[in-house]
């Protein structure tokens, strides 16, 4: 059975020797965020803090910060399959007749299953505060030159004003007093184009703290312009989520949630946000960004606030990426079949360099896929694509690096798109949210791309060689 909540969580997690519980008493402020750095820094593990200065709260992080914990969270230890199920449900047929039908009822069962239903009441519900405030949560300040304190693994929750379809995004809150918070949802992201089409300065919005693994994976992933992010969450975890209606907004969230902060966000309210040491290395500039206002809070009795600390890769974040980039393959797949594998490197921060692999057929078919991911979502902002042949394996950087430099003529094999969209927290971009692109061809070239030379042979071990060797291994004490 799929894991229900956080306190489920915990127990599978300190069950696998991947949790360790904290007595000692510890502050919020600064401190307790860089023992959570240095401990992802050291590979190690989840860190529940039971005593923490000032509030009744524990506080759970690193939760999600090594592949081990994210396979125990999800289920799974092939990422790419979440994708794939939802590039066979895009494949389904209607069936003709009714023989047909029956045959397609036992697909329709399971797709069924993962559909959201909603319930009265649930965990989350347990305590309505009739006074909400954020000073009961133990929100961390990570850096010292920060603004504030920051809800840094909130999942904003939204609904498109037109079609009803739900979104959940992770966009960092920075607390400004008891009831008013910073909402940094950057232009290019899906909770911000929900409020920029509505017809009022006010969008009804709510900020979801913990819920099932698979519900706080689906916040960060980019899922498909359409889908449903609740049903994602489904599919992940192979059964529907439970939701409950919120108390002064018209927004559904998980049942299973540790806490909900119900609100509004105000873009006739703006405000100076930042500055934040964020997961690129460096700290965000002050920007303006609009109010979120408090005007409703749910919580279990005893909940675990779930938090995460961001800075120089890599990270808790870095693992999640990674989990992203293999689930989201099939649907790369579906948009470019030439496509074999995909990486975005952690020291990367995801949005600053992918790799990809492609089975190539005919000249400049490395340039098509660049321009095709370009165009598909978020991946309209990440900054360098690095094309490689399928011989070339995408996770090894050393493998990479020599296909470049085997591979790649500067003046051939460079595209520089300029005065392109680009990810908010780019610390190098001239402008922000506008800077270039970097494409580097490094697939082996044809006589039909103006290679004239002739190809060299790769060196490569013969057979009866290897054969030898492997049968004799055992006898060189190696």
């Amino acid at each position: 059975m799929p894991i229900e909540d956080i306190h489920e969580l915990v127990e599978v997690l300190e069950k696998a020797g991947e949790l360790k519980k904290i007595t000692t008493e510890v502050d919020s402020e600064l401190e307790l965020a860089e023992i959570l750095r240095r401990t992802m820094y050291d590979n190690g593990p989840a860190l529940l803090f039971e005593n923490v200065k000032g509030y009744d709260m524990p506080v759970l992080g690193n939760a999600f910060g090594s592949m081990k914990r994210l396979e125990l969270s999800l289920e799974t230890s092939d990422f790419t399959e979440i994708g794939q199920r939802i590039a066979d449900m895009t494949k389904m047929e209607i069936p003709k007749g009714m023989l047909n039908k029956i045959k397609k009822l036992p697909e329709l069962s399971k797709m069924s299953e993962s559909f959201p239903s909603l319930e009265k009441s649930g965990p989350v519900t347990e305590v309505i505060k009739e006074n909400p405030t954020f000073d009961d949560i133990p929100i961390l300040k990570s850096f010292h030159k920060d603004a504030g304190k920051f809800i840094t693994f909130g999942l904003t929750a939204t609904k498109h004003p037109e079609t009803g379809i739900r979104n959940l995004g992770v966009y960092r809150i920075q607390i400004v007093d008891s009831t008013h918070a910073l909402m940094h949802w950057q232009k290019h992201k899906r909770g911000a184009e929900h409020h920029a089409i509505t017809k009022s300065t006010k969008t009804e919005v709510a900020i979801i703290i913990g819920g099932e693994p698979a519900t706080v994976f689906s916040g960060v992933a980019p899922v498909p312009e359409g889908l449903d992010k609740y049903l994602f969450a489904g599919i992940t975890r192979k059964k529907g989520i439970k939701m409950v209606k919120c108390k002064t907004i018209d927004v559904e969230v998980p049942a299973n949630a540790e806490i909900v902060l119900e609100g509004y966000v105000d873009s006739s309210d703006i405000r100076d946000e930042g500055p934040f040491g964020d997961h690129t290395g460096y700290y965000t500039p002050k920007e303006p960004f609009p109010t979120f206002t408090l005007t409703g809070v749910m919580q279990r009795k005893n909940p675990i606030y779930l938090t995460t600390v961001v800075g120089k890769p890599i990270l808790e974040d870095a693992y999640i990426g990674k989990v992203i980039a293999s689930s989201f393959l099939p649907m790369i797949r579906m948009f470019h079949p030439e496509v074999v594998d995909f990486e975005m490197p952690a020291a990367g921060w995801f949005q600053g360099l992918a790799i990809i692999s492609i089975k190539k057929r005919y000249p400049g078919q490395a340039k098509k896929v660049m321009m095709g991911l370009w165009g598909m979502g978020q991946l309209a902002l990440t900054k360098m694509f690095v094309v490689v042949d399928e011989d070339v394996n995408v996770h090894d950087m050393n493998d990479v690096i020599w296909a470049i430099t085997t591979r790649t003529d500067a003046a051939r094999d460079i595209t520089i798109i300029d005065r392109a969209p680009t990810d908010t927290l780019d610390p190098a971009s001239p402008l922000v949210n506008l800077g270039s692109k970097l494409g580097i061809d490094a697939t082996q070239k044809t006589a039909e791309e103006g290679f004239e030379r002739e190809i060299q042979e790769k060196v490569q071990v013969d057979d009866e060689t290897k054969k030898l060797v492997d049968s004799r291994w055992s006898e060189y004490g190696i």
